[in-house]
């Protein structure tokens, strides 16, 4: 089979590799398309090292069909359509045994500790496996894993029918976010960010929300104007490595300046720099701080809202590529971040 393999850090190439053998619990699938995340941009640049092994077959985010299953496999049968949860929890350090998967101590990624699905076929046990409705697309179901984050910290943040948002970044996780949420909350929702490309991708999905560019605007004034003075009730930050701004507040403390009394602040963003804040600013509202990692059980969340057409991912997607040009789809994210946000590799 063909897989794109990084060998050296900042290159990726098609090579020809073994197509793997299955065991009796796992399941071969056949990807369709596979989509180039954020983690998989660190990877390319060498971020995750020492992590990450060279060589090695990146992507965790793809679906497919399923070409063959092991004999003790039940329910799941060739030619059903289906994704995979990328996710590998250890089932034995304290947070497994108290059931909080996500902060599993040696937690591990298909397609970042071990070969992924930038291939033509991939091998997995088939309690990863989740079907996928035929009224999905092949595209919007390459995003499921990252939708199923924006559903984990909507339910991490404790989320509710009618409360009002922030997101501040627009980005992957951020859009992730906004479309999770919206099948929540009727409440106001903004979304802000320092590239106004991004900030048209999600009006366009949802043109109802309200779009600040941190740039050019103070967020606190708008999210007074548009919370009548009272702050949100959620903050989320997504914006991870931030583009600093003169005159505001780096995000996290942005975020807890934007939330009322007693609200609450969900942090995703994966940043290697420490954010600042001051705790007063905390303390003042007897606010909460909680963190949400990767998903934990919401890909039913993500696939039934994707069947309901709830969601309208399609305008996250701003590329589709063969494997073959796995390089170019790299290059496009990395020299063009605000045109580029989901970039697709069609694999069959």
């Amino acid at each position: 089979m063909k897989a794109a393999v990084i060998r050296e850090y900042g290159k990726i190439a098609t090579e020809v590799v073994p197509t793997p053998v299955i065991s009796d619990n796992n399941v071969l699938v056949k990807i369709k398309y596979a989509s180039i995340c954020g983690s998989d941009q660190h990877i390319f640049r060498g971020e995750f090292h020492p992590r990450t092994k060279l060589p090695l077959i990146p992507g965790h985010e793809f679906a497919g069909i399923i070409e063959e299953t092991g004999k003790n496999v039940k329910d799941l049968f060739p030619g059903n359509k289906v994704t995979v949860d990328p996710i590998i929890w250890c089932g034995k350090c304290i947070a497994c045994q108290e059931g909080h998967y996500p902060a599993c101590t040696s937690l591990k990624l298909v397609g970042i500790d071990l070969d992924g699905g930038f291939a033509g076929y991939i091998s997995v046990p088939s309690s990863m496996i989740y079907k996928v409705p035929d009224s999905v697309s092949d595209e919007h179901a390459a995003l499921i894993e990252v939708l199923s984050i924006g559903f984990h910290a909507s339910s991490r943040s404790g989320l509710g029918k009618s409360d009002n948002i922030l997101i501040m970044g627009s980005g992957k996780v951020g859009q992730s976010i906004l479309h999770a949420a919206k099948t929540i909350t009727s409440g106001k929702v903004i979304v802000a960010d320092v590239l106004d490309e991004r900030l048209a991708m999600a009006k366009s999905a949802f043109p109802d929300i309200t779009a600040i560019n941190t740039r050019k605007t103070d967020p606190a004034i708008i999210i007074k104007e548009v919370t009548d003075g009272k702050g949100v009730d959620i903050a989320f930050e997504a914006v991870g490595h931030e583009v600093p701004v003169e005159g505001r507040h780096n995000p996290v403390r942005s975020c807890i300046n934007s939330i009322k009394g007693g609200g609450t602040v969900c942090v995703l963003g994966l940043s290697d720099h420490p954010a600042e804040i001051l705790m007063k600013e905390l303390i003042w509202k007897e606010a909460k701080i909680v963190a949400s990692r990767v998903s934990h059980g919401e890909f039913k969340k993500a696939i039934e809202a994707l069947g309901k057409g709830v969601l309208n991912p399609s305008g996250m997607i701003t590329g589709i590529l063969d494997l073959d040009e796995a390089q170019k789809g790299f290059e496009m994210l990395e020299n063009d971040p605000g045109n580029h946000l989901k970039i697709l590799l069609k694999i069959s």
